[in-house]
């Protein structure tokens, strides 16, 4: 697989922002199918740095639930992959370029 098909997008949220300043670790979402090995060869290349560290977790599908005025929508979040990358120190990425 490319890097490309490997990173779907990084997660951009508070807590992952926190984790970035304290703990030097990254959150993406990834393909269900690429492993640890994978994912660290595709954000070396991608973003040219040292990884030390990959953890990877797949969060569950959610239901969700609206009330429209045909009723109730009863729909579903999909599931997908999470992988929490180190850096080495003083490395980092830049995720807020590309916006």
């Amino acid at each position: 697989m490319i890097p490309s098909e490997i990173l779907v997008k990084p997660i951009l949220t508070e807590k992952a922002n926190n984790q970035q300043e304290k703990q030097r670790k990254y959150a993406f979402k990834v393909a269900r199918k690429a492993n640890k090995l994978e994912i660290k060869k595709a954000i070396e290349e991608f973003y040219g740095v040292t990884v030390v560290d990959v953890n990877t977790l797949v969060v569950p599908a959610k239901n969700k639930t609206r009330y429209t005025k045909a009723g109730f929508v009863k729909g579903q979040k999909p599931a997908y992959k999470k992988a929490l990358v180190t850096v080495a120190e003083n490395e980092s990425i830049d995720l807020y370029a590309n916006i």
